[in-house]
């Protein structure tokens, strides 16, 4: 039998310092998320170190103001959550730390949370959804396939060889002058643009496996941006814009994404009979990638889920949601607890062929 509870969840893996209070039953009663990109934009990237200060200077008020906003105090709340890792191991123990800390003055469950796992447990708050279900995962630092059985129950299918797909949008951006983050900056660049403009591989198209590589994407991108700006410089009228390379891009990395994904979901319905698809991560917010994979989704006969768009990127309402999963399974985390740099779903999943082990 479940046991309603309300958890504190903190995310702080990356540049967003976020803090939520969420309940069993699914109701999200506050989402703070400070994010810390517009210092990193200067850079191309994100700097750990500068993110790490950030999070220590903001995470109180951030904690501060979930709590304000949901209208409640520590006494209102049944357990801690924070992101455990992977992530930027600095930005990691900022989170860790003071949920560590809350947990023990209160004497509160602390849930050291897998950051994967909340992405991949998002639908479940957001639509009650059932296990099991096939999971693409998304994002700036992952691209994988997951059967989800049950928290902490996952089979990996597929993940990059290489790079994730977020990073092929985030070094394109760059390539193309389009700043950071690369992801929502490609897509804005992408309107009016014609998607075959330019002629970009679909690495590992037909390959047996469900396997992702990118890297060869974006060298892809830069030799021929790089012939695109020579054909500018001569004067040519016939030469491809910055918004021709952007949807060409966003075109190639949705039909990259289709192609795996359609072969995941064979194998996915052979083995458990469910037709039930979750794309989650921030790449999931992108239109291009959420439409082509509906279309795979409904040729196939399987139904889509995708989170709101505020529940793409890092937050901590889908950490908090993952503390109350494990709170009704009576699952704690020690506060010996270390955290992890890396940290796979599926830690028995061997790696690629030809790329060394990498969560």
């Amino acid at each position: 039998m479940s046991t309603a509870c309300t958890i504190l969840g903190i995310e702080s893996s990356c540049d967003e310092t976020a803090a939520a209070i969420v309940s069993s039953d699914r109701t999200v009663h506050a989402n703070i998320i400070a994010s810390s990109a517009e210092l990193h934009a200067r850079y191309g990237g994100v700097v750990p170190e500068i993110a790490a200060r950030q999070h220590l200077d903001v995470i109180r008020p951030v904690i501060e103001q979930a709590l304000s906003e949901a209208g409640c105090s520590f006494d209102d709340i049944d357990g801690i959550a924070a992101t455990g890792g992977p992530g930027l191991i600095g930005g990691v123990l900022v989170g860790t730390m003071s949920a560590k800390a809350i947990a023990a003055a209160r004497e509160l469950p602390y849930f050291a949370v897998n950051h994967l796992e909340g992405h991949a447990l998002t639908a479940r708050l957001t639509d009650g959804l059932a296990f099991p279900y096939l999971l693409l995962l998304v994002s700036g630092g992952h691209t994988q396939l997951l059967c989800v059985r049950g928290p902490g129950l996952y089979a990996r299918y597929g993940t990059t060889m290489d790079d994730a797909a977020g990073e092929a949008f985030d070094k394109s951006a760059s390539v193309l002058g389009l700043g950071y983050p690369g992801g929502p900056a490609i897509e804005k660049a992408a309107i009016g643009g014609q998607p075959n403009a330019i002629q970009l591989p679909r690495p590992r198209r037909n390959a047996a496996d469900c396997h992702f590589s990118f890297s060869g994407l974006k060298t892809a991108v830069a030799t021929r941006w790089q012939a695109a700006n020579d054909a500018h410089k001569e004067g040519r009228q016939d030469a491809p814009s910055v918004a021709d390379f952007a949807a060409s891009l966003q075109q190639a990395i949705a039909d990259s994404l289709v192609a795996r994904t359609k072969r995941a979901l064979h194998r996915f319905y052979d083995e458990t009979g469910s037709r039930q698809l979750v794309v989650a991560g921030g790449v999931a917010a992108n239109q291009t990638v959420r439409h082509a994979l509906q279309e795979l989704a409904t040729a196939e006969g399987f139904t889509l889920s995708t989170p709101p768009l505020s529940l793409c990127t890092d937050n901590g309402a889908m950490i908090a949601w993952v503390g109350c999963e494990y709170f009704q399974l009576n699952r704690t985390s020690p506060l010996t607890f270390a955290p992890r740099p890396r940290w796979p779903l599926d830690d028995e999943a061997p790696p690629p062929p030809g790329r060394g082990i990498r969560s």
